[in-house]
C-alpha cells in the first residue's frame, strides 16, 4: 500500500474554514546543475511524505501505518528530493528503456517508420466519435427526433457544445464531399418531442449550477497553517458530483483574475493526499455496475473527455489499429481479448490472463523484496529460453518457478506488455494519456485520468488494473528493493506509452524533461488507482437520466398525454419532502442454493446498506445448519460473501456501496428492486 493512494472518502464539515480559492499548477521543473544556488530564504522547505508514505490516508491496514510513521521519522533530504523530482539514476533507466524498447524485436520502427496503424481520414474521425458516444443517430437520415433528444436531454452546456463542434465537423467533410449535411443538434433540441424531456432536463441544469457554485467556493487545495509549519502534505478535494468539464470552466475563469495568480502556490513535485466528499449514495466502481450500464458511461464519459480536451487545447489524434496477422505464439504477441477468451475456456471467472496472473503472483513472492527489481536487466540469453519455456509448457503446467531468477521475470513483464499486438492503452486513447502531461493542474489530470480509464476496454482496463497493484506492491517496498515511487514510474512508463502502432511524442524535446512528464503520469495512475476505478456521480446521475427519459420515449407525439405526463412529472417534484416518510420495502434473496426468500426492512434516514446486510446474516445465516455458514477450525463461522444490488427503475443493476444510505437510494431510484446476492468468486481474476 505504500505507494498507493486509497481513495479517502470523507464527509465536509460546513463549519471549515479554508483558506483563499486558488489554482494549484503541478509543473515538474527539471533540477538546476551547475548553477548558484539562490540566497538561503528561497530555498524550499523540506517536505513530506516521502514515496513510501502514501499510506497514511484512514484505510491503511495498522502494519502500514506503523510502517509509514517510522519512515516518517527516519525521513532523509534525499528521499524529499526523490519524491519531488526523479533523480540521474531514475532518467537514466528511462532512456535505457527507451533504448532497450528500440532494439527490440520488431522495435525499430518506434520513432515511426513502420506503424500497424492509421490516422482516420477526413470526417471519418468524427463519424466514429458520434458512433462511440452513441450519437450516430444524429447522422442518420432514417432515425426520428426522440431517438437523438434521450441522450441530449442529459448533457451538460458545455457537453453540448462539445457534440456541436463534432457535428460541425463532420458537416463540414460532408460538404467538401459533396454531401448532403446531417440536421443540427440545435433543431433537435427545439423539437416538439425533446422538449417533453427537456423540462426535468432544465431541474437537472440548475441543480447543476448550483453544484457548480459550491465547487467555485470550495478550495483546490486545504493547507492549515499547523500543516504548513510541519511540511505536512496538502490536501485535494476532488468534487465528482459536477461534471470534470463544467469544472474546468470554473478553474480557466478563477485562473484570469489577479487574486488567484498573485497567490498561486509554487509547487514541488510532491502529490497531496485526495479528499472525496462523500456522496449519500456511496462510491460506486468499475466492477460495480452492469455491461449494460457501463456502456452508456463509456458514451457519456468520452463526451465529457472531448469537452474537457476542447477546454484545455488538447490537441489529440485517435489511431484505429490496423488488422495484422496474428503469431503462432501462446502467450506473447497474442491480442489480449482472445488470449483472455482462451484462458476463460479454463477458467471461466478469470478477469485477466492466467499468465499474467501467475507472472505477477510469483514476483510478489519472490521479487518485490529483490533490490532494482525492474530496474535491473535479466540474462537476454536465460530470458529467451525462459520465454520459450513458457509458450511450450505453461498450460500443461510443467513450469519450475523456483528456478526463475525475478530480475528474469520482471524483464518478461515488460515484454508481454510491449510486445501486446495493440498497446495496452489501446491505439484509440494511447495519445490522451500521453497529452495528459501537458496539463498543469493535478486535478484536471485526474479528471482526465479517470475519464480514460473508463473509456479502456474491459480487458484492458482490467489488466491494466492488476499491473498497477503489483507496482503500488514494489514501492511499498522501497526500503529493501530500493525503488520508490519515481523509480517504478521512470521504469514502467516507457513500456506503456511506446508502442509500436501508435506513433508517439514521448521521446520529442528535452531529454530529462520529457521523461518527468511521461514518468508522472505513471506515478498518478500508480498512486491515485483506486479513485481512477471508480465512477463519478455526474455521470451515475446522467446514466440514470438516460434510462429514464428511455423509459419515456413512447406516447410522445399524443399532445394531450404529453400535456398529462408534463402535469405529473410537475406534480411529482411539488411533493413535499421524501425524507419525512419511513418507507417500507421487500428484498429479495437470492443467495445460490442457500437461501431464497424475501425479507421486509423499514428504512428510515440513518439505514444504510451494511446494515441490511447486517440483518440479513442475523435472520437467515446465524448458523451453520444446511450448508448456510462454514464452521472453521477455531470454532468460528464464516459466511459467503454477499452485497446488495440495486436492480431495475432508472439504473441496470448496481452492486452497492455498504456507505449506501438506503432513504436516498429509494428517493433516488424508487422503482428499482433491492436484491440480496452473492459476490461473484473470483471477479478481478486475482
Amino acid at each position: 500500500m505504500g505507494g498507493r493512494e486509497e481513495l479517502m472518502v470523507t464527509r465536509h464539515d460546513p463549519t471549515m474554514q479554508f483558506s483563499r480559492t486558488r489554482l494549484n499548477r503541478f509543473r515538474l521543473r527539471p533540477k538546476q546543475t551547475g548553477r548558484r544556488l539562490k540566497p538561503a530564504t528561497h530555498i524550499k522547505k523540506p517536505r513530506d511524505p516521502s514515496p513510501t508514505e502514501m499510506n497514511v490516508e484512514p484505510w491503511a491496514s495498522p502494519q502500514d501505518q506503523a510502517a509509514a510513521e517510522h519512515t516518517h521519522a527516519a525521513h532523509t533530504p534525499s528521499s524529499q528530493d526523490q519524491e519531488q523530482h526523479p533523480d540521474k539514476l531514475c532518467l537514466d533507466s528511462f532512456w535505457s528503456e527507451v533504448e532497450t524498447i528500440r532494439q527490440g524485436s520488431g522495435y525499430t520502427d518506434v520513432d515511426g517508420t513502420r506503424r500497424d496503424s492509421r490516422q482516420s481520414e477526413e470526417g471519418e474521425q468524427e463519424e466514429q466519435w458520434l458512433a462511440d458516444a452513441g450519437l450516430s443517430t444524429l447522422i442518420s437520415e432514417d432515425s426520428e427526433d426522440v431517438d437523438k433528444a434521450v441522450l441530449l436531454s442529459t448533457l451538460t452546456r458545455t457537453q453540448a457544445e462539445a457534440v456541436q463542434r463534432r457535428l460541425d465537423s463532420y458537416t463540414l467533410s460532408l460538404r467538401k464531399r459533396n454531401k448532403p449535411p446531417p440536421r443540427d443538434v440545435r433543431d433537435i433540441f427545439h423539437s416538439p418531442i425533446a422538449q417533453t424531456l427537456l423540462p426535468e432536463s432544465q431541474d437537472s441544469e440548475d441543480l447543476a449550477q448550483n453544484s457548480m457554485a459550491s465547487v467555485a467556493k470550495t478550495p483546490l487545495s486545504v493547507v492549515t497553517p499547523e500543516q504548513q509549519q510541519r511540511g505536512a502534505p496538502k490536501e485535494e478535494i476532488f468534487i465528482t458530483d459536477v461534471a470534470y468539464c463544467e469544472q474546468a470552466v470554473i478553474f480557466l475563469k478563477q485562473a484570469k483574475l489577479p487574486q488567484n495568480n498573485s497567490h498561486r502556490r509554487k509547487e514541488d513535485g510532491t502529490l497531496p493526499r485526495v479528499i472525496c466528499p462523500q456522496c449519500r449514495l456511496g462510491v460506486t466502481r468499475i466492477q460495480d455496475l452492469s455491461h449494460t450500464d457501463m456502456k452508456k458511461v463509456r458514451q457519456l464519459a468520452l463526451i465529457d473527455m472531448t469537452a474537457l480536451c476542447d477546454l484545455l487545447e488538447l490537441e489529440v489524434k485517435r489511431h484505429k489499429t490496423c488488422k495484422r496477422k496474428i503469431p503462432e505464439s501462446v502467450l506473447f504477441g497474442v491480442p489480449l481479448a482472445a488470449l483472455l477468451e482462451n484462458d476463460q475456456k479454463l477458467k471461466p471467472s478469470t478477469m485477466t490472463p492466467l499468465f499474467l496472473q501467475a507472472l505477477l503472483s510469483f514476483l510478489e513472492k519472490k521479487g518485490v523484496d529483490s533490490e532494482g527489481i525492474l530496474r535491473v536487466p535479466g540474462s537476454q540469453s536465460r530470458i529467451k529460453l525462459l520465454q520459450q519455456n513458457l509458450e511450450s509448457n505453461f498450460y500443461s503446467g510443467a513450469v519450475s518457478w523456483d528456478e526463475i531468477s525475478p530480475n528474469d521475470a520482471a524483464a518478461l513483464l515488460k515484454k508481454f506488455i510491449r510486445e501486446l499486438p495493440s498497446p495496452l492503452l489501446t491505439a484509440e486513447h494511447l495519445n490522451t494519456f500521453s497529452a495528459v502531461r501537458d496539463i498543469s493542474e493535478l486535478k484536471q489530470k485526474l479528471h482526465m485520468l479517470n475519464l480514460l480509464i473508463l473509456l479502456l476496454p474491459e480487458p484492458n482496463r482490467n489488466t491494466l488494473k492488476v499491473l498497477l497493484e503489483f507496482l503500488s506492491k514494489v514501492v511499498s517496498r522501497e526500503k529493501k528493493n530500493r525503488m520508490n515511487l519515481w523509480a517504478v514510474a521512470t521504469i514502467m512508463a516507457p513500456n506503456l506509452f511506446l508502442h509500436k502502432a501508435v506513433p508517439s511524442r514521448l521521446t520529442e524535446g528535452a531529454e530529462k524533461g520529457q521523461a518527468e512528464k511521461a514518468a508522472d503520469i505513471m506515478r498518478l495512475l500508480i498512486r491515485y488507482q483506486d479513485l481512477l476505478w471508480t465512477v463519478p456521480n455526474f455521470l451515475m446521475s446522467q446514466v440514470r437520466k438516460l434510462n429514464e427519459n428511455s423509459n419515456r420515449r413512447y406516447q410522445f407525439y399524443d399532445r394531450r398525454i404529453k400535456n398529462l405526463l408534463r402535469k405529473i412529472h410537475t406534480d411529482s417534484r411539488d411533493k413535499p419532502d421524501k425524507n419525512t416518510s419511513e418507507p417500507c420495502r421487500t428484498v429479495k434473496i437470492q443467495v445460490g442454493d442457500l437461501v431464497s426468500s424475501t425479507m421486509e426492512v423499514q428504512v428510515n434516514v440513518s439505514s444504510r446498506a451494511s446494515d441490511l446486510l447486517a440483518q440479513f446474516q442475523r435472520q437467515f445465516m446465524s448458523t451453520p445448519e444446511n450448508g448456510k455458514g462454514k464452521l472453521r477450525r477455531n470454532g468460528s463461522i464464516t459466511y459467503p460473501e454477499c452485497a446488495i444490488y440495486e436492480v431495475g427503475g432508472n439504473i441496470g443493476e448496481h452492486c452497492l456501496d455498504p456507505d449506501t444510505h438506503l432513504l436516498d437510494l429509494y428517493n433516488s431510484n424508487p422503482g428499482g428492486e433491492w436484491v440480496i446476492k452473492l459476490k461473484p468468486n473470483g471477479s478481478r481474476g486475482l
